[in-house]
């Protein structure tokens, strides 16, 4: 960053750090223990859909990658396209090892990352409920490299629970970094995963 970057008061992006999606599995144990939330084996990955051979080449290996362990009784990768027309992958694992699940959300986002589909990549979703069957999800985003609590309030149409986001965020603050500035802390409304 130079000096007339810090007169007009820019300031450098947030590199992404994949690496950050590891701390889920133990972040999930604080999780469980601070709020009874716990993984629903379920995780997606947002991106843009690009046109082209690359693209569906990436997309393609993406799926043999996850899709290797189907003969042996693991379930297919879903990719379906919301109504912004963004694209998302559903990968599942058993609810109990969400390491794996963190494993394939890094291995999407890195094979997206190393075929110059970076810019594409939005945000990553892991999945929780809580004995309430209350849906949560920590939402990385590519972009900043940061985490956020998603809970939308169930039967509220698009309401959120901001109070269980706080309580969350509070909850993980030693575990992940937690976006600072709740204005990013996007709505994933309908999120396969959520």
């Amino acid at each position: 960053m130079g000096l007339l970057d810090s007169i007009l008061g820019r300031s450098k992006p947030v590199r992404p750090d994949l690496d950050q999606l590891f701390a889920v599995p133990s972040a999930a144990l604080t999780l469980q223990a601070a709020t009874g939330f716990v993984p629903t084996g379920l995780g997606s990955v947002c991106f843009a859909g690009v046109e082209g051979g690359t693209f569906a080449r990436i997309q393609q290996d993406v799926r043999e990658l996850l899709d290797a362990d189907t003969a042996r009784g693991g379930i297919p990768v879903e990719f379906s396209q919301d109504s912004y027309g963004y694209t998302w992958l559903l990968a599942r694992q058993p609810a109990e090892d969400t390491a794996a699940l963190v494993n394939d959300l890094h291995a999407v986002n890195t094979l997206l990352q190393d075929g110059g589909f970076g810019p594409q990549l939005l945000c990553s979703l892991i999945g929780f409920r809580d004995e309430r069957e209350r849906p949560l999800a920590l939402v990385y985003l590519f972009k900043r490299g940061t985490f956020y609590p998603f809970a939308p309030a169930p039967g509220s149409g698009e309401k959120r629970d901001n109070g269980l986001e706080l309580q969350v965020r509070a909850a993980l603050g030693d575990d992940l970094r937690v976006e600072k500035d709740l204005a990013r802390w996007f709505p994933v409304w309908g999120a396969p995963g959520l």
